[in-house]
């Protein structure tokens, strides 16, 4: 015997009262959602409770909002904190020629100290268009902090860093909407999806509604991830975690990617995934910079190799010339004879 609506009392799951807990039948008109049980009430006088409203995506109606501020304006003013116009529309359209000579990464004499400790002295390198260039070192070696420094979360104490021209000091905000960073930590929202995941950081890039869900469908599509588009980032495994990460650097077409250790702690087929992804990336004319600790990954890859020790370069070039440097077969034993024994100029 079904119950009258009047007799029917739900609470929802926060355990307050739920308001439409008690609904006369004057008031059901076809169907009604509960806003907070997802509760559904219908023209029976029925509560069901087997039904649940599908969950209402934030990350589109974010989307939806930022497309409506295209042209770096938001609701707070048009200018940032640091004296430059805060752009949310990913690559500037009246940014995407300039540089010139300077596209890619250009890194000139730059070090970096904390207290006693000096992190990076006296680099200097370079990542054009197209080419992928490897950092080697030893734990220590300064390779997190250099990256840092190009993905403008850290200030160098001397020289300078251009990215596509712009300066890291000067143009960090212009910087960063020409670049994609890739750190050791996922850095996941846990409780979006992998495929709202994309969507959000590609709102942040200025994209549109619909440029977000193409781009961030042929980017997992690209890494073979769209299995698990639509699976909690916390439900992932650590290689799938590492490829939604990857996505997120490559859904807004950044022409420059920094990639910290980017597959550390993965399996020979997740890793596969990201190196055929930065070969890709390449292919299109982007500049790669990544830290790695694995040689194979620098043979098969890198167009260039620049070895770090104590945070200076020691050594710079392609694996068959770093051999030829040190008089081996083998870039693991070029490696082991770059850092091995001390750095010119100071005493054994």
């Amino acid at each position: 015997m079904v119950a009258p609506v009047a007799a029917v009392r739900r609470r929802c799951r926060s355990r307050v009262r739920c308001s439409w807990s008690r609904l006369p039948n004057a008031e059901v008109e076809g169907t009604r959602w509960c806003p907070r049980c997802f509760v559904r009430a219908d023209g029976t006088g029925v509560t069901r409770v087997g039904e649940k409203r599908q969950r209402p995506s934030v990350v589109s109606r974010f989307v939806e909002q930022l497309s409506r501020r295209r042209g770096g304006r938001t609701e707070r003013g048009e200018r940032s904190g640091v004296g430059e116009r805060l752009e949310v529309t990913g690559v500037p359209r009246e940014r995407e020629q300039a540089g010139g000579s300077e596209r890619g990464i250009v890194i000139d004499g730059v070090s970096r100290s904390f207290g006693e400790v000096r992190a990076v002295r006296d680099v200097t390198l370079r990542a054009g268009p197209g080419e992928i260039v490897g950092l080697l070192g030893p734990n220590g070696a300064g390779k997190t902090t250099l990256l840092r420094m190009v993905a403008t979360l850290l200030r160098p104490d001397a020289g300078t860093i251009r990215v596509e021209g712009r300066d890291t000091v000067e143009e960090p905000l212009a910087v960063r909407s020409v670049l994609g960073y890739q750190t050791g930590d996922t850095g996941l929202y846990e409780r979006l999806t992998a495929r709202e995941f994309l969507e959000f950081f590609g709102a942040l890039h200025g994209l549109s509604r619909e440029e977000c869900a193409e781009r961030a469908a042929r980017v997992l599509e690209r890494l073979e991830a769209t299995a698990f588009a639509d699976r909690l980032c916390e439900k992932l495994s650590t290689g799938q975690k590492q490829r939604v990460v990857l996505a997120r650097t490559l859904v807004a077409r950044p022409p420059v990617l920094v990639l910290d250790e980017p597959t550390s702690g993965l399996d020979l087929r997740a890793s596969s995934f990201i190196l055929e992804a930065l070969r890709e990336a390449a292919g299109e004319g982007r500049a790669v910079i990544f830290s790695t600790h694995q040689m194979a990954e620098v043979e098969i890859l890198c167009d260039r190799v620049v070895v770090l020790h104590e945070g200076a370069v020691v050594a710079t070039g392609t694996v068959g010339s770093l051999c030829e440097q040190t008089s081996t077969a083998r870039l693991a034993e070029a490696f082991l004879a770059l850092t091995g024994a001390p750095l010119q100029g100071e005493d054994a």
